[in-house]
């Protein structure tokens, strides 16, 4: 389990550090952001495909299975594609500490509440006090973190 908490950590730095190399593509492109951000889903959908491919795991899905995924699961990559943009908007003009502690801190409270109405196939996790205060302190501290 330990090593999943790793893994997490791992994917936070990489937060971190993709909206200056998102913001740096686009520069190296002449300030085409929209060039960048597809670049940098075309890598990311060939790092995908490379992994899935070597580690034996990637399968394309049934006709029935297609059929049977929620409306809402397609959205994904679109979700994906808003994130990479914001990174090209806003990362530069706000700060990577702001971005970043936003996009944490709204991610996490919009966590709370998808674990708390077990929306979007998340087991039910009630929005306890502690985890609400939790969230609370999140806001605090991001406003810290873009205010000074």
């Amino acid at each position: 389990m330990i090593f999943l908490y790793g893994i997490a950590l791992l994917a936070g730095i990489a937060n971190a550090v993709q909206p200056g190399q998102s913001t740096q593509l686009a520069k190296s492109f002449g300030d085409q952001p929209f060039a960048a951000g597809l670049v940098s889903m075309l890598v990311g959908t060939s790092t995908m495909l490379a992994i899935g491919l070597a580690s034996g795991r990637l399968h394309l899905p049934s006709l029935q299975q297609v059929a049977a995924t929620p409306w809402w699961a397609w959205g994904g990559g679109a979700l994906g594609a808003g994130v990479i943009l914001s990174q090209l908007f806003v990362a530069q003009r706000i700060g990577a500490a702001a971005f970043l502690g936003l996009l944490v801190t709204a991610g996490v409270i919009t966590s709370i509440a998808l674990d708390h109405f077990g929306l979007q196939g998340f087991r039910v996790h009630a929005a306890s006090p502690a985890r609400l205060a939790g969230g609370a302190l999140m806001i605090a501290g991001v406003a810290l973190v873009a205010l000074f």
